[in-house]
């Protein structure tokens, strides 16, 4: 018995190493916060089980006086006229350093790790990432972007340790 217990103990310390091995992912070194605020389409994604099927997909954010992020997620559900579905999580910036960690709240006290992975100069397009690596949003302040824009977010996906055959375009039609 003791041996099965040493041998699980060291099962799991193995995979808890293995894990702390993986690269943190990187962050904007500086986001202004209030030029991020706005309207973002959502122009991929690796969707969460509520946004499966999303049309029209929009993240916006406004700055609360307390410093608290409110949040709007809208979108049509499983095609271009479908049922309207809109969310209201709250964001806070947990990184006043940088401003790219956030910490975003569905349900209280939870927060999801949130993290701007990639912000352009001029705060038109933008990538939204969590350290699993497990969801992610390419997103603009315009429903469609170039094709070499995607790409390139793309590749710096891949270079993060995104698996990015798992990421979808969200159909955009305005």
């Amino acid at each position: 018995m003791f041996g099965r217990k040493l041998s699980l103990l060291l099962f799991i310390t193995l995979l808890a190493g293995c894990q702390s091995m993986s690269k943190p992912i990187r962050t904007e070194n500086n986001v202004d916060i209030k030029r991020f605020m706005g309207d973002w389409y959502v122009i991929a994604n690796i969707p969460t089980f509520i946004e499966k099927g999303a049309h029209n997909a929009v993240e916006t954010y406004e700055l609360n006086d307390d410093g608290a992020i409110a949040t709007t997620f809208t979108f049509n559900k499983d095609g271009f006229d479908g049922e309207q579905k809109q969310y209201h999580p709250k964001g806070f910036v947990m990184d006043d350093g940088s401003n790219a960690v956030w910490g975003m709240q569905f349900i209280w006290p939870f927060k999801a790790d949130y993290r701007i992975v990639y912000l352009n100069d001029d705060y038109t397009q933008t990538i939204v990432g969590r350290e699993k690596r497990d969801y992610v949003w390419i997103m603009a302040r315009t429903p469609h972007i170039p094709e070499q824009d995607y790409l390139k977010m793309l590749q710096l996906l891949a270079e993060q340790g995104y698996d990015i055959s798992q990421i979808k375009k969200v159909p955009q039609r305005w």
